[in-house]
């Protein structure tokens, strides 16, 4: 990454057929994440969530219980748009909002075992996404590390 980065700064000369928006890098990641989010949608249906009830999920599954704002920062994500996220799940039983005894200005997101028990449902998920994505494990594991280390680069930008 870093050497394309050096050539484009030194370079600057964008030929015309690279301007077009089906040649734009930002509308390949963009049109990409719409497809996985439709391409999910039928997935999660069968298991009773959306997108991005599934990421929430995801991060209690590797870690049961949190705090709100950790939840936060791992998905990128303000409390505006979490919180009903988070109280949706609540409402579906598969977790828990608790204020913290300690500290009254946290609320800690733990799975219920309802919660616990969905993430047998991980594999499931995963093998319907892989295969709408027609990509093998190793191929996944290359362009999820391509996609990480932009990502780094336009955070390292701003």
């Amino acid at each position: 990454m870093t050497t394309m980065k050096t050539q484009m700064a030194k370079t600057m000369n964008i030929p015309e057929e690279e301007k077009r928006l089906e040649r734009q890098l930002c509308f390949a990641v963009y049109s990409t994440a719409h497809a996985f989010t439709r391409a999910y949608k039928p997935i999660l249906d069968r298991v009773g969530l959306t997108y991005p009830q599934y990421l929430v999920m995801l991060v209690l599954w590797e870690k049961s219980e949190l705090p709100v704002k950790s939840i936060g920062e791992k998905l990128d994500l303000d409390s505006g748009t979490l919180s009903p996220l988070l109280k949706r799940l609540e409402q579906s039983g598969l977790l828990t909002r608790l204020r913290d005894p300690t500290d009254e200005r946290q609320v800690i997101v733990s799975l219920t075992p309802k919660g616990h028990e969905m993430r047998a449902e991980i594999d499931t998920i995963m093998s319907g996404i892989g295969e709408a994505a027609g990509c093998t494990i190793e191929e996944m594991v290359k362009i999820r590390e391509m996609l990480q280390g932009l990502r780094t680069n336009l955070k390292a930008a701003v």
